[in-house]
């Protein structure tokens, strides 16, 4: 076995050779958004734009200072959205800085404001796109992550670790499970064999191997978790806790200190007015150009479906919008006219499709698709470009829980429906972009729940970007 020095500068070179390749691929992305925004400069400007802008290179040289000083190097434990809203913030508050340093050198540097402001413009999407392309990569590598050791082996526990596997990207690698309880001493916890009791932790901590602990042991009283922190819990680098507070909101949760009480900060953020009205102004920015730019598909995609199909290329349904008040919601039409008696049909024919109807209120092969284009169309989300004119409109917003016919809301929890009503409905979601038509009932429930009670502009930017991956992919829809 090696020894604690020889594990620990394993560890540690781990840590730094993926510390250097995120800083390598930062560089190279921001290198990039200069080199663009010089080019755009020396585009719009001609012969005054040419030469090097001597702003961009401290930009250049200080941006990984910022991102390591927001915990980004190698950033393991942070989730894609928090990445994505610590990129933005820190290059912002980088490029403000050079900015307020030129404005101050006087005419000499009357320049340099413009190419700053293309600079940020183009890092703010280049730099979290090529993190996160050099991150799925990493991700791939065995020097990728952290050893975490999971102090219980309960359902939390189990939760825990399913979810830490199933998310690689996040960097904690669950290698091991401690529980006090004998009868679970060798079985495994969400795939992570349970090797002992409690009082291996120090032992584990000793070898270099885990520098980091997890405690899921969130119906445990309180004076217990204290001692398990105090006896062995402290050795480790990092420790984290996992509360009694599941189904609480999660994102963006701040602590705070009440002279020596912890308290958790959770901010509804979908009721603050202005957030609300950021999220509006987002949407009008975003889908303006959008509707402009797709007018052209949408009318081609309503012609192919009148050839193919008696009846109109568009087709309105009302469906439930904020508040409950009631929308009509457009799309291109995708089903054959007397499609509600065609599927009735084929449901009372066919016991496995109406399983599949019940589970998941759709269906792999659906008899009511115009032939030859319907499906195509609803394989790349086509039908649902003209729902960008809801937007436009301010019913719907690009991203939120989908406007389902009243079928299928029928079927969710009465709580989980009062829920939907406090936000608009989305042309794309957290279930679109995760789960699609492969997500049954208790899926779109649970992934809708989340982005409602976790919602940020982050969240919304984050699943925009998802979205164009999950379109173009089209895995999933039918």
């Amino acid at each position: 076995m090696p020894t604690r020095p020889q594990t620990d500068a394993r560890a540690g070179m781990a840590h730094l050779l993926i510390s250097l390749f995120l800083l390598a691929g930062d560089l190279t992305a921001a290198g990039l958004a200069a080199a663009a925004a010089l080019g755009l400069h020396q585009a719009l400007s001609g012969p005054a734009g040419s030469g090097l802008d001597p702003s961009l290179l401290p930009t250049l040289l200080l941006l990984p200072v910022a991102y390591l000083h927001a915990g980004l190097y190698p950033g393991y434990g942070c989730g894609a959205v928090d990445q994505l809203r610590l990129l933005s913030r820190s290059t912002t508050l980088v490029v403000f800085l050079v900015f307020l340093t030129t404005c101050l050198l006087g005419p000499g540097a009357q320049r340099s404001p413009v190419a700053l402001l293309y600079t940020w413009l183009f890092a703010l999407f280049l730099v979290p796109l090529g993190r996160a392309l050099l991150r799925c990569r990493l991700v791939r590598t065995p020097w990728w992550g952290e050893p975490v050791v999971v102090l219980g082996a309960a359902k939390t526990a189990e939760l825990a670790v399913r979810r830490l596997l199933e998310n690689p990207g996040l960097g904690l690698r669950p290698v091991a499970c401690l529980d006090d309880d004998p009868s679970r001493h060798g079985t495994t916890c969400g795939g992570v064999p349970v090797i002992g009791s409690l009082a291996l932790a120090p032992r584990l901590a000793a070898t270099g191997r885990v520098r980091s602990a997890l405690i899921a042991m969130p119906g445990v009283p309180r004076q217990r978790v204290l001692q398990v922190i105090d006896q062995h819990a402290a050795c480790f680098a990092r420790v984290r806790i996992i509360p009694d507070l599941l189904g609480v909101p999660s994102h963006q949760v701040s602590a705070r200190d009440l002279q020596g009480i912890v308290a958790l900060e959770v901010r509804p953020n979908l009721l603050d007015r202005w957030n609300r009205l950021l999220k509006r102004v987002m949407d009008l920015v975003l889908s303006l150009p959008l509707l402009l730019a797709a007018g052209p598909v949408i009318l081609l995609a309503a012609l192919a479906v009148k050839l193919n199909s008696p009846g109109p290329g568009f087709y309105a349904q009302e469906r439930e919008g904020l508040h409950g008040r009631r929308i009509r919601v457009w799309k291109v039409r995708t089903m054959v006219p007397d499609a509600d008696a065609v599927l009735e049909q084929h449901l009372a024919s066919d016991l496995q499709a109406r399983a599949e109807w019940e589970r998941h209120m759709k269906l792999r092969h659906d008899p009511r698709i115009v032939p030859r284009v319907g499906a195509f169309l609803r394989r790349y989300s086509l039908d649902e470009l003209p729902q960008l004119w809801n937007v436009v409109k301010g019913e719907m917003s690009l991203v939120g829980p989908r406007p389902f016919p009243e079928y299928h809301l029928s079927k969710f929890s009465s709580g989980f429906r009062v829920l939907r009503r406090r936000v608009p409905p989305g042309m794309t979601g957290l279930w679109q972009v995760s789960a699609r038509s492969e997500g049954d009932l208790a899926v779109q429930e649970e992934l809708d729940t989340y982005y409602i009670r976790n919602w940020s502009p982050w969240l919304d930017l984050y699943l925009l970007a998802r979205t164009a991956r999950a379109v173009l992919s089209g895995r999933g829809a039918y």
